[in-house]
């Protein structure tokens, strides 16, 4: 007889669920970048079609006119926080439940990648500095200063891996993934990428748990086309990372995600050439790692590679799924 305990997620990952020790090819990571709900205007955040559900099951339209009607939260002070606990507590198990006639066991990783909005962002990064005057004091109408808030592109991405390609479809075709979790993400989600990449990990996580990840979309500069610029964000860029003494001090996984392709039709994933996913144990560790000496260096390189629509920020990292302890650097040869 099933219990809600025998549903619970924790099952899928350490230490209640089983793992084996990664090898060194190649895992393929379905990198599913998200927006989530809200009262945006459309031109300011795209919608995908069908998405951004209203209670009745239909698509709103125009959520900045009618936010009411939106079937995760009605009330846009509380959208964010409803959004970000129904994703992690409600999408997640829903995910990683094996319902009669499914199973999730071709998922070898999933986790749960939750931008933070403190944390350090290419729009906003450290160091940040007291505003003051000239006589360096505070000012006394704040009130008059708050800075604007500009948000990046994306609030998280689903980082969920396989040992081959064909495992995707096998594990989306069934009916559960088909039907009921892309009913589940139009609900929680204003838009998904559907890109397809190749997981090179550089530094190998010890353990399962790294709290926190800087995540780097890379768009290729125009000059180089997506083979070269991969080329050299791997084998030029890579060892520069890999030399830094902060990488060494701070950095506890690195990982790069090269794009080679999509499940369905991705016009913005399509454009993400790359990903750099690189895990902390805190946020004020990776604001020491980007202030520090040696990172102007790194950061020069990745601007030589990459241009417009590039961005990275900061999120907490949230384990639904792992088979997979302890893993194992890639084997590049």
């Amino acid at each position: 007889m099933s219990t809600e305990f025998d549903r619970s997620d924790n099952l899928h990952r350490p230490p209640l669920g089983q793992t084996r020790e990664g090898g060194t090819a190649p895992l393929i990571v379905t990198p599913t970048f998200v927006s989530r709900v809200d009262d945006t205007a459309r031109g300011e955040r795209p919608q995908d079609a069908g998405a951004s559900k209203s209670r009745h099951g239909h698509e709103v339209h125009l959520p900045n006119w009618r936010p009411h009607a939106l079937a995760l939260e009605g009330d846009p002070n509380l959208a964010f926080e409803h959004w970000d606990e129904y994703w992690r507590k409600v999408h997640g198990p829903k995910f990683a439940w094996d319902e009669p006639g499914s199973s999730s066991a071709l998922v070898l990783r999933y986790d749960q990648v939750h931008r933070i909005a403190s944390g350090p962002s290419s729009i906003f990064p450290p160091p940040y500095r007291a505003m003051v005057d000239e006589a360096g004091r505070l000012p006394s109408d704040p009130h008059k200063r708050v800075p604007p808030l500009r948000r990046p592109r994306w609030d998280g991405f689903a980082y969920i891996a396989y040992a081959d390609q064909d495992d995707i479809q096998r594990t989306l075709g069934q009916d559960k993934f088909a039907e009921r979790i892309v009913a589940d993400e139009q609900t929680a989600f204003r838009m998904v990428t559907r890109e397809i990449t190749r997981e090179l990990i550089l530094i190998p996580s010890e353990r399962h748990r790294d709290p926190v990840s800087l995540v780097k979309i890379h768009m290729r500069a125009p000059a180089l086309s997506r083979e070269e610029f991969q080329r050299r964000l791997l084998r030029e860029h890579a060892p520069l990372v890999m030399a830094n003494a902060a990488t060494r001090e701070f950095v506890r996984r690195y990982a790069q995600l090269h794009n080679i392709g999509s499940t369905q039709h991705d016009p913005e994933g399509g454009k993400i050439d790359a990903v750099s996913v690189l895990s902390f144990a805190s946020l004020n560790d990776v604001e020491d790692y980007l202030v520090s000496a040696d990172h102007a260096a790194i950061e020069a390189s990745e601007n030589a590679l990459q241009g417009e629509g590039s961005e990275w920020w900061t999120a907490l990292n949230y384990s639904v799924i792992n088979r997979i302890l302890p893993e194992r650097a890639t084997d590049l040869s």
